[in-house]
């Protein structure tokens, strides 16, 4: 039996990065949800279903520890 694909493939790999990016993107200047979609082609659904993996894998989503540099001065 031979198939044939009429029209372009809908399915998409995306890497944990760029859904950490597309879902961290919403609410950035005032992103919806919905616009941040729209832009990456995606649906609504699959930005919320990312957010919920993100946040099962190893609570990427939580707040993490920032370290910022400092300057002390030399002992005397």
């Amino acid at each position: 039996m031979r198939v044939e694909i009429l029209g372009q493939e809908r399915r998409r790999r995306w890497c944990d990065d760029k859904k950490l990016e597309i879902v961290m993107s919403v609410g950035v200047d005032g992103a919806t949800v919905t616009h941040v979609a729209q832009r990456h082609e995606v649906t609504r659904q699959q930005i919320y279903a990312w957010r919920h993996e993100l946040k099962k894998k190893k609570g990427v989503l939580s707040p993490a520890t920032i370290f910022l540099p400092i300057e002390m001065p030399e002992p005397l």
